[in-house]
């Protein structure tokens, strides 16, 4: 069974998102709701956390650096201004993708199993995660128009 390959990943992964929300938070503060708000959608990654412990003990975790690998290419160094505002919501956005399909792969997982408490954390996780990108989406909507097409 290669469950604790996702398992691992999704760890990982929800890891790297909530301290990318952090550091976007941290760079981007000035910006209106980008501190808060990120701040909260760092907090929901790390609730998804605490949800997976019972999970892992269960089914153990196979480690992988990917995700690693994915936040340090996404966000390799600090960036300033409108436009990299923009660069950096659509690196979280990238980010919060990746969490959503090992939501998605487990969802199924869970349903091959048949296991009750694995379908029910992996849902309720999914839904945080959509929320999560669905305001990143609408955000990087709102601040396209002027860091694009206005003169610096």
């Amino acid at each position: 069974m290669h469950i604790g390959n996702y398992l691992a990943l999704i760890h990982s992964s929800e890891q790297q998102l909530a301290d990318a929300f952090d550091t976007i938070a941290a760079h981007h503060g000035d910006e209106p709701d980008i501190l808060q708000t990120c701040q909260l959608l760092a907090c929901w990654s790390r609730q998804h956390l605490e949800l997976l412990k019972p999970i892992v003990e269960r089914y153990s975790e196979d480690k992988s650096d990917e995700p690693e690998r994915l936040s340090k290419t996404l966000f390799d160094k600090p960036r300033s201004g409108s436009l990299a505002l923009i660069r950096d919501l659509h690196d979280l956005w990238l980010l919060a993708q990746e969490v959503q399909l090992c939501w998605t792969v487990l969802i199924q997982a869970a349903q091959a199993l048949h296991d009750r408490e694995l379908l029910a954390t992996c849902k309720q996780c999914s839904i945080n995660t959509k929320r999560q990108i669905s305001w990143l989406m609408t955000r990087i909507k709102q601040s396209a128009p002027q860091a694009l097409v206005v003169a610096a």
